[in-house]
Parts: C-alpha cells; sequence; structure tokens
C-alpha cells in the first residue's frame, strides 16, 4: 500500500512562494535564481542563486482491516477470477467475503489478482483455503500507503532530527502506530524529494575552489541540446509517470497523450505538484526544458491529494502500463522492504515486458547499507544524485544491497548517478521551480533514457531494460576519490551513452566489469585489507546483465584462468561444479605446458611432481610461492528478467601463508539466450572478469578481529526495532548490521590501527578459533545453536577472546515501543528488544556472566572522553575477579513505563576478565550506539581501540584498572523471553514447536569447492578499469604451451620489467642464470623420474604372455619328432 499524506498548509504556502519567485527568474535572468529584492522569495547564496527548500518525504504503511489481494498464476478475466475464488471458499467455513470492485482504466482488462474482503471470524479458514487453490499463487494483506511531504528551511535540515529530543510524559511519546512493509521510512530518514541544495563533498575537502555556475536549464548540463539538434526530441517513445498526477492543458507539456486516475478521488489533476515537477523534468517543452518534449506523456495518478495510496492501486496501474506497452516508467519512491512480494513480483513482470524502469535509490544518506527498493533490483536503473560541483550529494543512499546478508555480500548500487541538486522543474499550474532529491535524479534519468531511445527508434528492437542499463553504465564518467557504493559506474553521460546504444550490438556483460582489490577509493571497502591465507573469503557479487533476451543461462560452470605472467600461475582456484570430462587435466604451472592424461594413476602422478617441484622452487626461492590464491564461484544458472548473478569468493592458499605480491586472474564465462525471430542459432555472449589482488603473510593472531555476522537480525522481514530508544520516528533496524554499511566508520578505525576484520556468515562452529584473537558480538538479536555455546566455551580455554557489545531489552519496555496492526486490531511488539539479551545470557553463561533487564541513557566522562550511553543495559553478573566500570545514568526503562526521570548511581556498563591464565579474555559493554553510524552522537571507537589491547595483549588502560571492584548481587533477576514472540518466524536457529520454539538441528557449514586454474600465457592489462569495453569482442583463450612463438608485442610487456623482445619480435623473460641450470637439472630429473614410473606402471598393468620355450628348443623338439624312437 501506497500513502501521500499532505501537510497542506505549510506545503502550499512554500509552494505559492516558491513558483512566485521562480516564475519571476525565467523572465529576468539567465542564472537558475537570480538576485532579487522580493521579500516572499528565500535567501539568497553568496554566489547569486537560492537554495532550494528541502522537501522531506515521509512514508508510512499499514494494513488494511479484513481486505487482502489474492495473485493468480495467470491473467484471468473478471468472470473467471470470481469463480476461482467461489470454488476455493465454497466449503471452507467463510460466512461473508466479497470482491471489492477496482473502478479504474484496467478493469475491462484480465488481470492477475484480486481484491477480496473477508469478516473477522472467519478470514484464517478462508485465507487457508485459497491458499490450497491450484491456480492461486499467494494472498497478502492489502496495504495502505502514506506519504507526507513538507518543506523545510535548509538552515534547519540538519539539526539533530526530533528523536533526540527528550520524552515528554505523554502516553504516545513512547508508542508508535507506525509500521512498515515498504515504507519510505517516517521523517527524515525517506525517499523520493528533498527540496534543498547540498555541497557537501565525499572525503575531501578544499577551502579555496571555484565554483561552478548552476545551469539554468537540466538538458543544457547534459547536453541534451546536442540531441535536439540531430533531430532526436522523444518521438515515439511512451514514457510514465507514477505519481500525483497532472492538470489538464499545462502550458510546458504538448504531447500528454493519457491521463489514468488509480486512487479513489474524482480528479485527474496533481493537488501537490510533486507529479507535475517529475513530468516537467521528463517532457517539459518550455521555460524548465525536459529531456524529451515530443515523448508520448502517459500520466497515472497513484497517489491522492491526502498522498494515500493502496498496493492493488499499483499493482492495477503496473498492469495497465504493460497493456499500454509502455517504453520507459519514472517511479520516484521506495523503501527498505524487499520482501513486499506482490509489488516485486509485479516490477520483474514490468521489466520482463521491456518496460525500462528508473527509480530513485533513496536519501537517506550519507548512511551506507541505505538502499530503496526497488531502485536495488538488479533489473531497475537505480539512479543517486550529485550536486553540480560533481560531488555525491549528501542526501544520496549508499549502497551496499542488503538483500543478501548475512551469508554473502551485496551487490553495487546505484548504477549511476547524475544532478539532483537545484534541479529546475515545471511548477504545478505554470512557471518552474526548484528541487532537490533522488527522486529529483530519477527523472533526469529517466528523461535521457527517453531521449536515448528515440534517438535509436530505429534500432527500438534491441533496447531493453538491459541494453539501456549496459549503455547508461558503459558510458559514465566515474567521479574521483568517490567508491563504487557511492557513485555505481559514474556520472550520467548522455551523448556518449548515445553513441554506444547506436551501435549496440546484444550482448551480455557484467557489472562491476572487473575486480581490482587494490584499487582505492573506488574498490572501496575491498582495496582497504589485502587477502591472507587462512582468512574467511572476499566475496564480490557481481550482476551480469543479459541484453540479448529476457531469459538466458550460464553454460557451462565459469572458468578461473590465472595470468601466468602476473603470478597468476601460482593461483590455485576452485569451483564447485561436477566435471563431465573423460580425462583429467593437469597443469605444470612454471614450464608453461598442459599435459593430459587419460587415467587416475598418471594424474595423481603429475600432481605429486606439480607439489614437488612447487617446493623445490620455492626453497631455493627461484618462485616466492606456487598458488597464491584460491577462488570459488556460485551463480543463477537461469538469468531472468535480464540478469542474474556471479558470486565470487577469493581467498589465498596455504602456500602463501609467507608470501606478498599482487596476483591476476580472469574469470571466463558463457552467457547463452534462445534466439529472437529470424534467428537459428542461440545469442552467445564470452565475458570476462578480470581479478587482481594483493596477498600478504597471514598477519598475527592478535591482529585478527572476527565480525560475527550470523547473529544479526534485520527488517524485513521482522519488526527488529532501533538500538536507541530515541528514534521513536525511525524505528526499524534495517541497515544490515554490517561493518560495510552502518558499521563502516567501526570498521575504518580498526584498519587504521592496524587490525584486520573479517565477517563470519555462519554458526560459531565454522571458524578456526586459533586463527583468530578477537571474536566480536555487537547488537546480536539471533538465538544460538547450543553447539555454538559448547564451542566457544572451549574456544575461550584455550585462548580466544570474546568482545560483546549488547543494547537494552525489556518485556515491558518492548510491550511500550509496539505498534498498531490495524488488520488484527492488535497491538504487535518487537521480536526482541535493541539485542537479544536473553540469548546472550545463554552464551555467556559458562562464564558466569550476564546482562540485565534494566535500561539506562546519560552522558558521562571515561578516561577524558565524552561519551553518552544511548538506551543500554547493565551488567547483572560478572566474576569478581574482573574489572567492571560503573557509571551514573538515567533510568531510561522507568522513563518509558512511568513517565518519569531519575538517575541511578554506580551502573555497571562495562567489564573486563581474563578467564584462566592460558584462557582468553571478555570483555561485555552494554551499548552498542556508540559504534554503530545510523544515529551516531558520540563515538567510542577510541574505547573499542583500547579494549583490544586488553582482549589481543592483555593490556589493561590505566583508567580500567583504577576501578574499584565492588561485587554484584548474587539474586539479580535475569531477563526472560517474550512470552508469544515470533522470532522463531524469521531465525536461521529456532524452529516452530507444538510447545516453544525450539533449536533447529546445526547446519552443516558452508562449503567452497575451489575451482582448479586453466593459466594463460597472456599479461593483463595495466588498467583493468579502462581496458573493459561493453563492445569488445572476446580474445580466443590461450592455454599455456611450452612452444614459443612470435606474437604481438603487448604494451604491458612492453613495460614490464624482465621481459625484453628478441629477434623477429619473439618475447623472451630475462632470467637469473644462476638459477637456470638447477632448475633444468631438476625438470630433467622430473622427466626420468615419470619416464620410470610410466614404465614401471606399463609393466605391471600389461597381460603376462603364454610360455614358449626357445627357438633352438623347439626344432629339436620338432626333428625329434620326425624321428622313431628306438
Amino acid at each position: 500500500m501506497r500513502r501521500l499524506e499532505l501537510r497542506s498548509v505549510l506545503f502550499l504556502i512554500l509552494s505559492l512562494a516558491l513558483v512566485t519567485c521562480t516564475s519571476v527568474d525565467s523572465v529576468v535572468s539567465d542564472r537558475l535564481l537570480p538576485h532579487s529584492n522580493n521579500s516572499n522569495c528565500l535567501n539568497r547564496t553568496a554566489n547569486g542563486t537560492t537554495p532550494a527548500p528541502v522537501v522531506k518525504v515521509d512514508f508510512s504503511t499499514e494494513i488494511v482491516k479484513n481486505e487482502y489481494i489474492v495473485a493468480f498464476n495467470d491473467y484471468y478475466s473478471s468472470k473467471a477470477r470470481n469463480n476461482y475464488l467461489e470454488s476455493a471458499l465454497k466449503n471452507s467455513g467463510v460466512v461473508s467475503w466479497n470482491i471489492l470492485a477496482r473502478i479504474n482504466p484496467a478493469s475491462d482488462y484480465p488481470s492477475d489478482f484480486e481484491l477480496i474482503q473477508i469478516q473477522d471470524g472467519t478470514a484464517e479458514e478462508g485465507l487457508k483455503a485459497l491458499k490450497r487453490h491450484p491456480y492461486i499463487k499467494g494472498i497478502t494483506p492489502q496495504k495502505r500507503v502514506t506519504r507526507t511531504l513538507s518543506m523545510v528551511p535548509e538552515d534547519k535540515f540538519e539539526e539533530p532530527p526530533e528523536q533526540f529530543k527528550p520524552c515528554n510524559k505523554s502516553k504516545d511519546c513512547w508508542e508508535q502506530k507506525w509500521q512498515s512493509s515498504r515504507p519510505l521510512k517516517p521523517l527524515k530518514r525517506a525517499s523520493l524529494a528533498l527540496g534543498a541544495t547540498f555541497w557537501h563533498s565525499t572525503g575531501r575537502y578544499n577551502s579555496r575552489r571555484l565554483l561552478r555556475a548552476i545551469p539554468r536549464q537540466i538538458t543544457s548540463a547534459l547536453q541534451a541540446d546536442v540531441l535536439w539538434g540531430m533531430g532526436f526530441t522523444g518521438a515515439g517513445i511512451k514514457v510514465a509517470v507514477f505519481d500525483t498526477g497532472l492538470n489538464e492543458n499545462h502550458p510546458h507539456f504538448k504531447k500528454t497523450k493519457e491521463r489514468t486516475n488509480w486512487t479513489n478521488e474524482k480528479t485527474l489533476d496533481d493537488g501537490l505538484g510533486h507529479g507535475t515537477f517529475v513530468a516537467g523534468v521528463i517532457s517539459s517543452h518550455k521555460e524548465c526544458l525536459g529531456f524529451a518534449p515530443d515523448a508520448d506523456l502517459y500520466i497515472f495518478r497513484v497517489f491522492t491529494n491526502n498522498q494515500v495510496s493502496y498496493t492493488s492501486w499499483f499493482l492495477d496501474a503496473f498492469n495497465y502500463a504493460i497493456l499500454k506497452k509502455i517504453n520507459v516508467l519514472n517511479l520516484s519512491i521506495g523503501g527498505p522492504d524487499f520482501m513486499d512480494h506482490p509489488f516485486v513480483d509485479k516490477v520483474w513482470e514490468l521489466t520482463a515486458n521491456k518496460v525500462i524502469m528508473v527509480s530513485a535509490i533513496g536519501n537517506d544518506g550519507p548512511l551506507y547499507g541505505t538502499l530503496n527498493n526497488p531502485a536495488d533490483q538488479m533489473d531497475v536503473i537505480g539512479v543517486g544524485g550529485i550536486n553540480f560541483e560533481d560531488n555525491i550529494a549528501r542526501f544520496s543512499s549508499r549502497g551496499m544491497t542488503t538483500w543478501e546478508l548475512p551469508g554473502g555480500y551485496g551487490r553495487v548500487k546505484p548504477d549511476i548517478v547524475t544532478y539532483g541538486s537545484a534541479v529546475r522543474g515545471s511548477g504545478i499550474k505554470s512557471g518552474c521551480r526548484t528541487l532537490s532529491g533522488t527522486s529529483v535524479a530519477s527523472p533526469v534519468v529517466a528523461g535521457a533514457v527517453t531521449l536515448l531511445a528515440s534517438a535509436v527508434l530505429q534500432r527500438l528492437h534491441v533496447v531493453n531494460p538491459a541494453s539501456m542499463k549496459q549503455a547508461l553504465m558503459a558510458s559514465a564518467r566515474r567521479l574521483p576519490t568517490v567508491n563504487m557504493f557511492e557513485q555505481g559506474h559514474g556520472k550520467l553521460d548522455l551523448f556518449k551513452a548515445y553513441g554506444i546504444l547506436s551501435s549496440y550490438k546484444p550482448q551480455a556483460s557484467l557489472s562491476p566489469s572487473y575486480i581490482d582489490l587494490t584499487e582505492c577509493p573506488y574498490m572501496w571497502p575491498y582495496c582497504t585489507q589485502p587477502i591472507y591465507h587462512g582468512a574467511m573469503p572476499t566475496v564480490v557479487n557481481v550482476t551480469i546483465l543479459n541484453g540479448m533476451g529476457v531469459t538466458g543461462q550460464v553454460v557451462d560452470k565459469p572458468m578461473w584462468q590465472p595470468y601466468t605472467p602476473q603470478n597468476g600461475n601460482y593461483i590455485e582456484v576452485a569451483m564447485s561444479f561436477s566435471p563431465t570430462l573423460s580425462h583429467f587435466i593437469c597443469v605444470l604451472c612454471f614450464t608453461g605446458c598442459y599435459v593430459i592424461f587419460s587415467n587416475t594413476i598418471t594424474f595423481y602422478l603429475c600432481v605429486v611432481f606439480y607439489r614437488l617441484l612447487c617446493h623445490f622452487l620455492q626453497h631455493y626461492h627461484i618462485l616466492s610461492v606456487c598458488c597464491v590464491l584460491q577462488v570459488a564461484m556460485s551463480f543463477s544458472p537461469t538469468l531472468w528478467p535480464w540478469s542474474g548473478y556471479l558470486a565470487v569468493s577469493i581467498t589465498a592458499s596455504k602456500a602463501a601463508a609467507t608470501w606478498e605480491g599482487v596476483a591476476q586472474g580472469q574469470v571466463t564465462l558463457t552467457v547463452e539466450s534462445p534466439p529472437e525471430e529470424g534467428e537459428l542459432e542461440p545469442r552467445k555472449s564470452i565475458l570476462k572478469l578480470p581479478i587482481k589482488v594483493k596477498v600478504i603473510p597471514t598477519p598475527a593472531r592478535s591482529r585478527r578481529i572476527l565480525w560475527d555476522q550470523y547473529h544479526n537480525l534485520r527488517y524485513p522481514p521482522g519488526y527488529f526495532p532501533r538500538d536507541n530508544l530515541r528514534m521513536k520516528n525511525d524505528p526499524l533496524d534495517w541497515n544490515g548490521d554490517h561493518i560495510h554499511t552502518n558499521f563502516k566508520d567501526m570498521y575504518q578505525h580498526l584498519r587504521t590501527a592496524g587490525f584486520y576484520v573479517e565477517v563470519l556468515g555462519a554458526p560459531l562452529t565454522c571458524f578456526d578459533a586459533k586463527q583468530y584473537g578477537t571474536l566480536l558480538i555487537v547488537d546480536a538479536e539471533e538465538e544460538y545453536f547450543p553447539e555454538e555455546i559448547t564451542k566457544l566455551k572451549r574456544d575461550v580455554d584455550n585462548g580466544l577472546s570474546v568482545m560483546v557489545f549488547s543494547d537494552w531489552y525489556n518485556v515491558q519496555v518492548m510491550r511500550k515501543v509496539k505498534f498498531y496492526d490495524e488488520n488484527t486490531r492488535q497491538w504487535w511488539m518487537p521480536d526482541t528488544g535493541g539485542a537479544n539479551v536473553p540469548a546472550l545470557n545463554d552464551l555467556l553463561g559458562p562464564f558466569s556472566m550476564a546482562f540485565s533487564d534494566q535500561v539506562y541513557e546519560g552522558d558521562f566522562s571515561l578516561g577524558g572522553h565524552d561519551m553518552y550511553y544511548a538506551s543500554g543495559g547493565s551488567i547483572a553478573k560478572f566474576p569478581f575477579e574482573g574489572v567492571l566500570v560503573r557509571q551514573t545514568l538515567k533510568d531510561q526503562g522507568h522513563e518509558v513505563l512511568k513517565g518519569e526521570t531519575v538517575s541511578t548511581e554506580d551502573v555497571p556498563i562495562l567489564g573486563l576478565h581474563q578467564v584462566s591464565a592460558n584462557g582468553g579474555r571478555i570483555v561485555l559493554y552494554g551499548d552498542s550506539n556508540c559504534l554503530d553510524s545510523s544515529h551516531l552522537q558520540k563515538d567510542c571507537f577510541w574505547l573499542l581501540e583500547a579494549l583490544l589491547q586488553f582482549t589481543a595483549y592483555g593490556n589493561m588502560a590505566p583508567m580500567l584498572t583504577e576501578q574499584i571492584n565492588i561485587p554484584l548481587p548474587k539474586d539479580a533477576d535475569l531477563p526472560e523471553r517474550m512470552e508469544g514472540n515470533h522470532l522463531y518466524r524469521y531465525s536461521k536457529v529456532l524452529e516452530s514447536h507444538l510447545s516453544s520454539p525450539q533449536a533447529q538441528p546445526l547446519p552443516a557449514c558452508p562449503h567452497l569447492a575451489w575451482a582448479k586454474g586453466e593459466p594463460l600465457n597472456i599479461s593483463a592489462p595495466t588498467n583493468l578499469y579502462k581496458h573493459q569495453k561493453l563492445l569488445s569482442i572476446a580474445e580466443p583463450v590461450m592455454p599455456v604451451i611450452s612452444r614459443r612463438e612470435p606474437q604481438v608485442i603487448p604494451h604491458a610487456i612492453q613495460e614490464r620489467p624482465g621481459w625484453e623482445v628478441g629477434p623477429g619480435g619473439i618475447i623472451t623473460q630475462q632470467q637469473d642464470n644462476t638459477h637456470t641450470l638447477p632448475v633444468l637439472a631438476f625438470l630433467g630429473l622430473a622427466v626420468v623420474l615419470i619416464f620410470f614410473a610410466l614404465q614401471v606402471h606399463k609393466t605391471k598393468t600389461k597381460p603376462r604372455r603364454r610360455y614358449r620355450p626357445p627357438r633352438l628348443k623347439r626344432l629339436q623338439q620338432l626333428v625329434h619328432a620326425r624321428m622313431p624312437n628306438v
């Protein structure tokens, strides 16, 4: 359900003032917003421009009572859908139900869903009966979405949000009626539009710089006028705008083909202005120009003037867009719920029908892991925002995608970025206005896509969601000092994209197109930490874009091919697949040849020889290492719609434990799609993914930290509340709790301090504790397997240290921060608190440690540092031999429950303990908010580093040794799990049971089958980024052979030290003569050994011949046989 809720008075007043101001500007000046003495206009900035007001967009959703969306597995007529529902509910016991009429332009066409209402008391039985029907795909509750637009002055946008202000004693301070299934999040953290100009850079500061003049027309800034001059203006392309509608006869639009209303209001007009602005950026032909003025504009009014929408409205509108054969669709909404299946499934269906969807990634920056759906889907063009200084806008959301957590790693998003600050667009009735936000950047790209499609109208058959995205990404201009999770592939380059599309041939491509773990800052965070033996695999999630067809497949298995000249032939690669060859291939890395053996015995002899060769070369320092990397790959065998994934796992092998250097290679895979009409052969693309990594010797155990990702749960799908109770208007914990999302700043601090941080996406039974100094458990919401508790106790006894950052947990407080469910008319409680303290206490039980259910907050000082304790818990049990740090804090739990503020002295918040002389150390801290960048007020990174000095080396800071030990009460009550909680629905550990949820059987640890490499005797390109070309033809694969033939001299080899060009252009490698004789001698000896081994094997396997006497004896026998005996 989609909803837009209006704060009308403030919005209309400021909108009128802004329209008046910009209308005057459009007449008297060529600047975007020039100087004016009009007091009704906003104040001017120092460079003569007017900062646009911030349009804050708040989204919330709620379930509509007794209404359900019934999805069918195909499109059926209204009569057929009614018959199916009647047959399903006939004997179900449902007394009263009815189909809710949907009066809209799509009602005359077949549909794949129906909206029904089932009365109270029989809904559960009716839903079960519907799910059993063979033609029904699923049932979801009808939802209503509310979007609230409000204008806020720019100077107040960065003030601390309301949630940090103290609650009063009113009941509504802590209770929440906000709920979400796909919101744009309430208040500040929301998508759609911002109306302010942000002049921020990422990662750099220049005290003096030449400011760029803000262009009057966004189209001229992106060179759309060049394509206009070539005669391309959007003609022949159908573009849809899903928003608040458009007024009839608006002077800026000359080709409005159809306006449709999908709401329950009897109007097609725009009462808010947002839809008009978006449509103007795409297709306005006067004053504030749009990119495609001659495009056929289709207006879908899906929000009321009260900013309310429903899921069923969107589904019907999407179906109608498919029927109308829309080419481009702009959707300036989004939310964190990527598990809202009716909406996500319909987006897939849209793109499968060649509708190019463009969507904003959200305005939740600069925090990482804040991408909104549907922009985070592989088949959708996700757009981020920049300002006219080409800096990433502060408001623009950042990647990575969080679908894949905790077991994998997110994908690169946004896809591209473009101007989203101070963009000029159409006013609600006439004139122009200026807004900012990623929902402003989204129509900029949608308009550019429409213009590009019209420029290749004669080749429209090759234009699809994948090919258009390929062209945009391949032509994008990369921004310096900005990483890929901020800018994607870079800034939109309209004219270059036209050049690519005009000669485009259907093909597949990869995003990112290469993996260079040494390239900073673009490849952040991969480039910040080298790989080494024994580390958790580095996972890179690559998107496969298939421009050849809506469906496709990866043929056979991806192949790992190390580059021999760049240490690649010392790379041991593994891949999870079953070989189909009838023989084995053994690659002899150093000699540069491959030998094919037809039986297993010879194969194993070759393997033995290869290993001996490696050890010999290492012993005499002829070769640093033979097998540096291990690479494993998993992939989606079927690509639909237009896309799939390739997950590449990289780690260093055992032979690289003491080696340092750079290793390179490539992954090669083949993508195939069915032939199009008129074609006989399937379409096929051969893709290459270059890989470059930095390998270092394995660091000391004390410097290695293991981050527990497995036990972090997030929204969606469950209601997991924020760790700070003051965040009452942003209650969901949805950023993934990953070291590269909302714990990014903490990760950067640890790397700067010299620690190596790895991520565990599996149970605690799946790591070797001897490899790590500290296990870091932060904000854990998941339960623990009994086997995990047992193993952790054994690991700590053997020297592993553990650090736990907990959060609040109190059943009564959890009931207070409940929300209201309109469907069941019940108050719903969180499934855990900020952390799952009862589960943590189970884990810490063997060490006689536990957290309490008290909730505290407040400011305090520790070691000369100002600290803020934000909704944390206290320590209830701790060994007396340990050190406890106590502070005076406010009892926030009492404030939530009673509305009174009281202070408590000597609250134990930090504990440090050495388990035994040879055992590990344990640290407990009751609050994780000082590490979490989501709503960070005062960080405690310095404290984390000081605690790591204790866990890694046993060095305790003086400020901690000065604490006076006061024994804790022995009879302290420990928190218990809330009765009736539904954690088992989302848990990887629990399973539903008749009495109470119980632990599932412990799952097997993830196993990666490392791929066997097929070395290539070629040199890697010097620049992987520039080497990648969308339209390049795959070069033939060159196996490593023993012959040396004349070949073209690659530029990379010309510049590579140690290589020279001999007579005839033959490339030779300079070698140290001191090592030549030992190598040749060893190789000769190895050949002799293999020859004798083969002879012995041949002798043993050769069948024995029948005994025959010598020839002379046979002759004598023959003679005697002819002479009679006397």
